[in-house]
């Protein structure tokens, strides 16, 4: 008798204690905000997720849940930026396709958080335009109309009562200052923007100065000198093209059909834009047929006002597809021909995600799902494999999941 009731005791402060460990961690963070995406491409959901909230404690996520694809080809997450009680700040991240439950949040089902922190931003706003590189407007006025009114909205045309550019997607670009020095916001139309990252937000106080006035296009550190398309043995000059991409989005998924021609049939083609870097260095970028392009990389690229020269015209490696950034040829840097990532027939193109860990002329990465961005084999030994080259022609490497590839 004795022993059933120390039990009973046991078991039931075991129960209260557990009741108290969840109540702890339901009221112990406060979400500030909440953004979806890939590395730099990502949009503010934190409006998306109060409508889940108040819907339901778990739900699972992915693009159909926010309704749009920041980083198409990309493993996405959800990022919730929240406060705990001690005022010290913590992100929850979540992958594409889990299940995130509002369990932890203080407030999650009536959807009344991220609204009263007012001034914790990072970034003074210095100015705001709306439009593309070559018709844009300035509506910092109007912004502080709207910032005043809520703390998220979805902006287009209607939004600003203009439409600079009819029939172009446009963009909302905040200009502000932060830690770092100046730093560039850009929204797609028919984006949400939330006004928490920014200092003085809905007293708009901001906007006084201190940007040049500009689109601000000249960003990125190489100037486009030519673009080709397709192999070694048969290539075409598509700097043309190229510019009125540039000027219709900063990103692009590319192919045949983007530039309107297949010059090699059967091949598997690739885009080669050449370019000037800092101190007059001459640098190519190379994206594989299918992969998207980024034009953040490139000076001027909204504006197509480059490509006029500068350039050979050649192909860059003597027209022989395997013989790639030969000693003398003006190259010699680091190139990623092929990544791919997975096991047997479960194997995934990593190309654009190795591409991108690429610091200075070397590649030191671990080779896991998480620094891959993709698990295209779960519960399988995977394996990364790496065509490159370095002004020698192309070479190969592989290393096993969580084993280090290092190149050179």
């Amino acid at each position: 008798m004795e022993v059933r009731s120390i039990l009973r005791k046991s078991l039931g402060l075991t129960a209260f204690m557990w009741m108290l460990m969840a109540s702890g961690v339901a009221q112990q963070y406060s979400i500030l905000r909440a953004d979806y995406g890939y590395g730099e491409r990502r949009v503010d959901v934190t409006q998306r997720l109060r409508e889940l909230a108040r819907s339901d404690v778990t739900f699972r996520m992915g693009n159909s849940t926010f309704g749009t694809d920041p980083a198409p080809g990309y493993v996405k997450t959800l990022r919730i930026f929240a406060r705990a009680t001690n005022g010290e700040t913590r992100t929850f991240e979540y992958r594409e396709g889990s299940v995130v439950d509002g369990a932890l949040f203080s407030g999650w089902s009536r959807g009344d958080w991220g609204w009263n922190e007012k001034d914790n931003g990072q970034y003074r706003i210095l100015e705001a335009r709306y439009g593309i590189a070559e018709a844009n407007v300035d509506v910092t006025e109007r912004l502080k109309e709207l910032a005043r009114q809520d703390r998220t909205f979805r902006m287009g045309n209607s939004t600003f009562g203009t439409d600079p550019a009819p029939g172009r997607v446009k963009m909302l670009r905040i200009y502000t200052q932060g830690p770092g020095g100046n730093r560039m916001f850009e929204y797609r139309e028919g984006s949400v923007i939330d006004g928490s990252m920014f200092t003085g937000w809905s007293g708009g106080n901001w906007g006084g100065g201190g940007w040049n006035g500009g689109w601000g296009d000249d960003v990125g550190q190489y100037q486009i000198l030519q673009a080709r398309y397709g192999v070694g043995s048969a290539n075409v000059d598509v700097t043309q093209r190229l510019r009125e991409l540039a000027r219709q989005d900063r990103t692009f998924r590319m192919g045949n059909s983007t530039f309107g021609v297949d010059p090699a049939p059967g091949r598997v083609k690739t885009l080669r834009i050449y370019t000037r870097g800092p101190g007059g260095a001459q640098r190519m970028f190379e994206y594989r047929e299918g992969s998207v392009v980024d034009g953040s990389l490139f000076t001027g690229w909204g504006r197509g006002d480059w490509g006029r020269g500068g350039w050979n015209g050649g192909w860059g490696d003597n027209d022989r597809d395997d013989n790639w950034n030969r000693p003398g040829n003006g190259w010699g840097q680091l190139t990623i021909v092929r990544a791919t990532y997975g096991s047997g027939r479960q194997t995934r193109d990593v190309t654009d995600r190795v591409r991108s860990l690429i610091r200075g002329e070397r590649l030191t990465i671990t080779a896991n799902n998480d620094t891959l961005g993709t698990d295209p084999a779960p519960g399988k030994r995977k394996v990364l494999v790496v065509t490159y080259s370095t002004g020698r022609g192309q070479q190969e490497t592989q290393v096993s999941e969580g084993g280090q590839l290092n190149i050179p």
